[in-house]
């Protein structure tokens, strides 16, 4: 398999659509097209589902894409390390984030560490939650953050902040009216979901949220990222519940935002994630600053956002 396939193939599985991925890619369409049912073939696999109004993931496409972003994310490291080296920076530290996570927050913190420590190199990659575990398991990553604490032995997952969950629907639906959505009337609509075998701490915060409602909610697909769930929701096909503040930095005009009604709204919790054992010095004060930032949280607690 070719590098620039996988490459490829992430563009596609996140626009969902050839023509965008194709200007995206900086490449005509048809070949881009080719070069997908090229890799099909080559896997034995159907990546995507063509038989609806909108591309889709299948369950096999939506594994690939996790397995191509860690693919990527290890070569980019590599290439960014020695970059750095060169440009004298006296120590690294490699961070991942899973895509569901509020990045206002994660961009304070990287913001602080670089005033403070601006000699130390940060990488940052985007990676699903079982893919962070390997990476800290095999010594390619140093720091995780994602919405799961079900980390296995030899790692540790500490609670760093929480948001508000908010109602992610699409443009023109019914529930903008309201200012604030109740639960049990969001449940009046399909859902798109976080898949439960994508291993993903979203599935497990937001089923919890569920099992309270007074409606059982009806599921009208499960997916494996942000992306694709955010994808769906515009296209219509269900709405979903996401951290709102994450949401609003895409500024996507087919989706709008209304955070949950309530006196205590529920929330999502992001852990960090390492392994277990004495951390390093950069680690530790990157630790620091997240525990500082989560105290002034608490203090302060930041607005639920909310859409057009």
């Amino acid at each position: 398999m070719e590098f620039k396939s996988l490459r490829y193939f992430v563009a596609v599985a996140e626009e969902l659509h050839l023509a965008r991925a194709a200007e995206r890619l900086d490449m005509d369409q048809s070949p881009l097209s080719r070069a997908m049912r090229d890799l099909e073939r080559l896997l034995d696999v159907q990546l995507f589902d063509r038989s609806a109004r909108q591309m889709r993931l299948t369950w096999a496409g939506q594994v690939l894409l996790g397995e191509a972003r860690r693919v990527l994310a290890t070569v980019d490291h590599a290439i960014q390390a020695t970059k750095g080296a060169a440009q004298g920076y006296q120590g690294f530290l490699r961070i991942a984030i899973c895509d569901s996570l509020a990045q206002p927050r994660i961009a304070s913190l990287l913001a602080r560490s670089r005033e403070e420590e601006p000699e130390l190199g940060i990488r940052v990659f985007e990676l699903p939650f079982s893919q962070q575990l390997k990476g800290l398991h095999t010594d390619l990553l140093d720091i995780g953050f994602a919405l799961s604490d079900a980390v296995n032995d030899g790692l540790l997952a500490e609670a760093a902040w929480t948001d508000p969950v908010s109602v992610i629907v699409p443009a023109r639906h019914p529930l903008l009216a309201h200012a604030q959505v109740r639960l049990e009337d969001a449940l009046k609509y399909p859902l798109v979901l976080c898949h439960p075998d994508a291993g993903s701490g979203c599935h497990d915060q937001i089923q919890a949220v569920l099992e309270g409602a007074p409606v059982p909610p009806k599921v009208a697909d499960r997916v494996s990222s942000l992306g694709v769930m955010l994808t769906l929701v515009g296209a219509g096909y269900g709405i979903g519940f996401a951290i709102g503040s994450q949401v609003q930095t895409l500024q996507r005009p087919d989706i709008a935002i209304r955070p949950l009604a309530g006196a205590t709204p529920p929330t999502l919790t992001t852990y960090l994630l390492r392994r277990q054992g004495e951390p390093s010095e950069p680690m530790k004060r990157l630790i620091g600053r997240v525990m500082s930032m989560t105290t002034r949280a608490d203090e302060d607690p930041p607005p639920s956002a909310v859409g057009r």
